[in-house]
């Protein structure tokens, strides 16, 4: 399962952050080459002072872009080497924004793993789908707080209802369940069910609603659950 995304406010401050012409073409050079670039070899690069191009590389270290180490590039040691090299090279990982909120990696990271497990084991796809989309969801809300937070915390835009329920605003799988309805759905009631189970949540339900808010899937209280298996739409 991929990693949590970064708080929507960083992320948008990162990419506000490649605002500036210059500090566009300072990610651009570092990023588009094969070592780490130092200060005085990026501003010679870009015909910029060196103290321009260092206030501009700091600034995308700062917002998550860049990776800094330090290195003597002359390879001496001991007294006498000199100061290490301030270095700059892509960050590791990977930065998108999209509003609404979507989380497309998610769902390939959930499939890919799917069909892995099924050719190793000859289980059904779509029943190591569910399985695994389950298993993530209860990886997610053991590391939330409630379940209101896990929700918002992976773009579903919880909508608190006044009878105690949860409609949920946005699809994070929009598109997908768009052109692949039955089986997004059936992953993300899956993934939801594990986040209620993982967070610990005992007083909601999560049932299949494909009428219900922008998404296929709430939260009704425990009390007015239906009887029935809530993921027959589904299947």
């Amino acid at each position: 399962m991929p990693p949590p995304p970064s708080p929507l406010p960083e992320r948008i401050s990162a990419v506000a952050a490649l605002d500036d012409p210059a500090r566009r073409a300072l990610y651009e050079l570092v990023t588009q080459g094969a070592q780490p670039i130092g200060r005085d070899a990026a501003a010679a690069a870009l015909g910029l002072s060196r103290s321009t191009a260092a206030f501009h590389l700091d600034r995308l270290a700062e917002a998550g872009l860049l990776a800094v180490e330090f290195r003597r590039l002359s390879g001496k040691t001991g007294p006498g080497s000199g100061r290490p090299a301030k270095l700059y090279s892509r960050a590791p990982g990977e930065l998108s924004v999209s509003l609404p909120a979507r989380h497309y990696d998610l769902a390939g990271e959930l499939m890919a793993a799917a069909i892995g497990e099924s050719s190793a084991s000859g289980e059904p796809v779509l029943e190591a789908l569910a399985r695994v989309a389950s298993q993530a969801g209860r990886a997610i809300g053991a590391a939330s707080g409630d379940l209101g937070s896990a929700l918002e915390a992976n773009g579903f835009e919880p909508q608190e209802q006044g009878d105690g329920g949860i409609v949920l605003g946005n699809c994070p799988f929009h598109r997908l369940a768009q052109a692949h309805t039955a089986v997004v759905c059936s992953l993300n009631y899956q993934l939801l069910c594990g986040v209620a189970e993982g967070v610990g949540d005992a007083r909601h339900t999560i049932i299949a609603d494909p009428d219900a808010g922008e998404c296929c899937v709430r939260a009704v209280p425990v009390a007015d659950s239906p009887s029935i298996d809530t993921q027959e739409s589904y299947s």
